[in-house]
């Protein structure tokens, strides 16, 4: 029997959200183009309306995921996030109503409180159609970690827009914990942890030949994530491991920053930063490398966490972070302190000098992602939050 059979009758879901796979990026808001693609197994067909504020390029459908982009007013910068759902909600309104005319929306999913789960709440209103929002990260009341007027009304707002939604879903339940410091009793909120694709991020099938180590690292070029500290480790460690390499993935405003710190630290040349990758170019890279590294500050979970264990990947992340839910230290992972330079530097010496704790770790980590972390279950999960929105 299909999933779509054992759930019930199929359901029509509006996804507002300003991440998703654009002709500029193929693999921006990945996370949420590919449990949209994996709903469907379940009988939950989605409209998907991405939006992107006016001042900002114009974006067009990728090839590998359908969206109807839209452009909307918005006044630059996190000053105008407060209003930006109200500027929104009457940009979609009338595109809205027509779509519901063609084909009823039985539930709006909106993705991160502002803007799109402000506007998703005045549709709602206007239109009686129920609506979930989630939240992506650690700034659920999107202060952006400031203080001030404009700080206040933008976690006004995002509490007012958490209030009305019928489930606030949290990525791990260190969002869950803040969103409830804030929010009144009454707030409905649920974890569903991100998913991984098995068959795409899978282990090395091929015959393992001579353990070459490498670290890799796949994330936005910010100094909140950590690379800084993996490039003081790499020098610590390379007279131990003279054949160490470590390969950065992604791109961003500090780029500069960390060639120049990896050329002070003389182990430029053991450091390849490759810029932005396709899907398939970091599941390869991760079952090429030896160990997953990213001591990020501020994860509210991290896919590609989740992504290098489902290829059979030893992972260091940080306490207290939301990938601590997942990883147990020793078992199917390993777990430091924020900005724990000692300890990042000991466990790497530990795992890289042993290729077998390497292995045991991986397979574990790999085990944990199919019994509870692949799209299908992610999928099954908020498929049950719609009907139950609707119920």
């Amino acid at each position: 029997m299909s999933p779509a059979a054992e759930v019930g009758s199929a359901l029509h879901v509006l996804a507002l959200t300003p991440f998703f796979p654009s002709d500029q990026s193929e693999v921006s808001g990945c996370f949420i183009a590919e449990p949209i693609e994996e709903l469907r197994r379940f009988g939950v067909d989605s409209s998907v309306i991405a939006v992107s504020p006016i001042y900002h390029p114009r974006k067009q459908p990728s090839s590998s995921a359908a969206a109807d982009w839209v452009r909307y007013l918005q006044i630059p910068g996190n000053l105008g996030l407060s209003s930006a759902g109200k500027l929104l909600y009457a940009r979609l309104l009338g595109r809205i109503r027509k779509l519901h005319g063609a084909q009823p929306i039985d539930v709006i999913h909106a993705h991160a409180a502002l803007p799109c789960g402000h506007a998703a709440a005045l549709l709602s209103r206007r239109l009686t159609i129920p609506f979930v929002v989630t939240v992506h990260g650690l700034d659920v009341f999107n202060t952006c970690f400031l203080g001030g007027i404009p700080a206040a009304w933008r976690r006004k707002v995002s509490v007012d827009v958490y209030r009305a939604a019928r489930t606030v879903i949290c990525i791990s339940g260190k969002v869950q914990e803040i969103l409830k410091t804030g929010t009144p009793a009454q707030t409905r909120s649920a974890v569903v942890y991100n998913g991984v694709n098995p068959n795409l991020f899978s282990p090395n099938a091929a015959a393992i030949g001579p353990f070459d180590p490498e670290i890799l690292i796949v994330g936005n070029l910010l100094r909140s994530k950590g690379h800084e500290l993996v490039l003081r480790a790499l020098r610590n460690l390379t007279p131990s491991f003279p054949q160490l390499r470590c390969r950065i993935i992604g791109e961003g405003p500090d780029r500069a920053r960390f060639e120049a710190l990896a050329r002070e630290l003389g182990i430029g040349p053991q450091v390849q930063f490759v810029g932005r990758q396709s899907r398939s170019e970091v599941a390869e890279a991760m079952r090429r490398c030896s160990v997953f590294v990213l001591p990020s500050r501020n994860e509210g979970l991290g896919c590609v966490y989740l992504e290098a264990m489902s290829c059979g990947k030893p992972v260091i992340g940080c306490r207290g972070q939301g990938i601590h839910e997942v990883i147990e230290h020793g078992k199917n992972g390993w777990l430091i302190p924020v900005d724990g330079l000692e300890q990042l530097v000991q466990g790497l010496s530990v795992l890289l000098g042993s290729p077998e704790m390497c292995a045991r770790i991986g397979t574990a980590a790999r085990q944990t992602i199919l019994e509870k972390l692949t799209l299908s279950h992610q999928a099954q999960q908020l498929d049950g939050i719609y009907r139950q929105a609707i119920a």
